[in-house]
């Protein structure tokens, strides 16, 4: 009996240009139904979870164990999930399988694999994932022990080693990239249009380097205002945002949009208010808030999330320093990880050997009442308390055993040999997806 395999198929800035990365865009919020299970169209696999962020798309999922086909099926339900055509993304993809899936999610939360080493950032985001997995009853045993492992990594590299020192993130990228550009930032006009995690992080960044003009603009003018206002700079309406982006020298965008905010020909009529300014558009959001086109504009400089990768300044040399201690927090919670999944996989033996124990424990009890006639409470008492006393003593030392025997990578013979022993149901007798 083996528990389900690990899979992985994804697509990241490595692997991927941002314009492929923003079509597919998805969280299991979006999953069609009857999608999972023995009735669902992907009857082969049984739990889901979908990291999607600015710099990858990651769909991790428990299939049958041996299955044949792993990274066709996960690629056609990532087409399925997203409305994407295979071959727009196939090529670009990633896959991996248990062991090396699971490193690989253990780097993605300790920001090995991060746009920026060692970005804070993402250990959040893969946290959401989770939580969102679970919300939406996505996940099982497998997959919860993969993330939880992947967290504790993320929470340790950043407790335990210096690798986020100095934070650094896609919306500090592109502040440094628009110093590069223009040099002194403090008394030019920096506008942040959406204020989710990245847009709330640089206007954190730009007043850590004294700007002292800052302007927000959000769908929810409350959320700006209030922001704005608790530290004397100035909020715009949704609306206003052609007026916010006239009077602005430096502007980054990071809604959560789902198509362009801000088109070619919005900024042309802009820029036509504004002769002989430039403007500098650092669009750090994906899908991307920016047109393209928009870079084709006199007088208009245009960066995206992939075009901010820059070159690293010395700290992240110095996370760099730090990165083989990160990895022994990998190897090690990796290899409890290991010890974990092939725990689950004797599970299902210990509770239907275990249930089979107490059906024979009932059955003879009841037989033996029969024979013996009416008892009084005590010594009914007694009876059901030596008779469970006797079952559980009985089996303490094989479940023991069959456990060790799990966490030292013989889960697989033990359990059939169990199995086979006792004649015990191969299925589960009790539910345990979500145990």
């Amino acid at each position: 009996m083996e528990s389900a395999q690990i899979a992985l198929i994804g697509l990241s800035y490595r692997t991927s240009p941002i314009v492929i990365r923003e079509q597919l865009s998805c969280s299991v919020a979006t999953l069609p139904p009857c999608l999972l299970g023995p009735s669902g169209r992907f009857p082969s696999i049984s739990e889901i979870a979908i990291l999607s962020t600015c710099n990858r798309v990651e769909l991790y999922a428990a299939v049958e164990p041996h299955l044949t086909g792993t990274q066709e099926l996960l690629t056609t339900l990532l087409a399925e999930i997203t409305g994407v055509n295979t071959a727009v993304f196939a090529e670009h993809t990633y896959f991996h399988t248990d062991l090396d899936a699971a490193d690989h999610l253990l780097r993605v939360a300790t920001g090995l694999e991060s746009l920026v080493l060692g970005e804070p950032q993402i250990l959040g985001q893969v946290t959401n994932s989770y939580m969102n997995a679970i919300e939406g009853k996505t996940i099982g045993p497998v997959l919860t022990e993969l993330f939880r492992a992947a967290i504790r990594s993320g929470k340790r590299a950043r407790t335990d080693t210096n690798i986020s020192h100095n934070p650094m993130s896609t919306s500090t990228m592109a502040i440094a990239q628009a110093q590069k550009l223009v040099g002194d930032l403090t008394h030019l006009n920096c506008l942040i249009i959406g204020l989710g995690e990245m847009g709330r992080l640089a206007f954190k960044r730009l007043q850590a380097r004294g700007v002292q003009h800052i302007s927000l603009v959000n769908r929810t003018y409350e959320r700006a205002a209030s922001l704005a206002g608790q530290n004397g700079h100035v909020a715009y309406r949704w609306d206003d945002l052609p007026l916010a982006l006239t009077k602005a020298d430096i502007v980054i965008s990071a809604t959560s949009a789902t198509q362009a905010v801000i088109s070619a020909d919005d900024l042309r009529h802009i820029m036509a208010d504004r002769p002989h300014r430039p403007l500098i558009l650092l669009d750090i959001a994906v899908p991307r808030d920016i047109s393209p086109d928009v870079g084709q504009i006199p007088g208009v400089t245009l960066w995206d999330a992939d075009q901010l990768k820059g070159s690293l300044d010395e700290a992240l040399a110095a996370r760099q320093q730090e990165v083989p201690k990160v990895e022994q927090i990998i190897a090690a919670e990796s290899e409890t990880l290991m010890a974990q999944l092939r725990m689950l996989a004797v599970k299902p033996v210990i509770v239907n050997l275990r249930e089979k124990a107490e059906n024979i424990r009932q059955h003879e009890l009841e037989r033996m009442l029969n024979h013996l006639g009416e008892v009084d409470a005590e010594t009914m008492q007694q009876l059901q308390y030596f008779s469970r006393s006797l079952v559980n003593k009985l089996l303490h030392d094989p479940t023991i055993r069959l456990k060790i025997r799990a966490s030292h990578d013989e889960a697989n013979t033990y359990a059939a040999a169990i199995s086979d022993l006792f004649a015990l149901d191969p299925q589960p007798a009790a539910e345990l997806k979500n145990s």
